[in-house]
């Protein structure tokens, strides 16, 4: 297999684990609001659980949408520039995101590392709430990698990136 491919299905992988925390915090939201409406129960620790998976989809939200572009973006000197300045545009500004995340997953790591020596717990049933913590970290991980590859392929094969609307550049 080669690295092009290696690196697609890495991101494809990341893009599925991101997609599969949207359908968790999803089934989250639907069961506990079905049986508080339905049965007057509510799941213990269900605003805890919530709150950690949202955080944990927002990290690989970030890591997913990174890599295609597809988060929000101010177009108007790049739609306006060549081919040329689009490139560069591309690149500086996926060096700064790549710069930021970097600074984020540092600083992201070392809250873990401050949830764990805290022993920071959910409420209802004391569940540590290291692990989901180190998911979320796990996920800024991933956008790393996944803008260090697109800055890489913006830089060395622009034909391998694909821009928001799927095209290939």
């Amino acid at each position: 297999m080669s690295a092009a491919a290696a690196m697609d299905r890495f991101i494809d992988a990341i893009e599925w684990l991101a997609a599969a925390f949207v359908g968790i915090v999803a089934l989250d939201i639907f069961v506990s609001v079905l049986l508080r409406y339905f049965f007057s129960v509510s799941i213990p620790d269900s605003y805890d659980f919530g709150k950690l998976l949202l955080g944990i989809l927002i990290f690989w939200g970030i890591a997913a949408t990174s890599y295609r572009g597809g988060h929000i973006t101010v177009d108007l000197v790049w739609s306006a520039a060549g081919p040329r300045g689009k490139r560069l545009i591309d690149i500086f500004a996926t060096l700064v995101l790549l710069f930021v995340v970097t600074v984020q997953t540092v600083m992201l790591f070392d809250k873990v590392r401050l949830i764990y020596q805290d022993h920071v717990l959910t409420y209802d049933l004391g569940i540590p709430t290291w692990p989901f913590a180190l998911v979320a970290w796990l996920g800024d991980v991933s956008a790393v990698l996944l803008i260090a590859i697109r800055t890489y392929r913006l830089i060395f094969h622009p034909e391998e990136v694909a821009d928001v609307h799927g095209a290939v550049e």
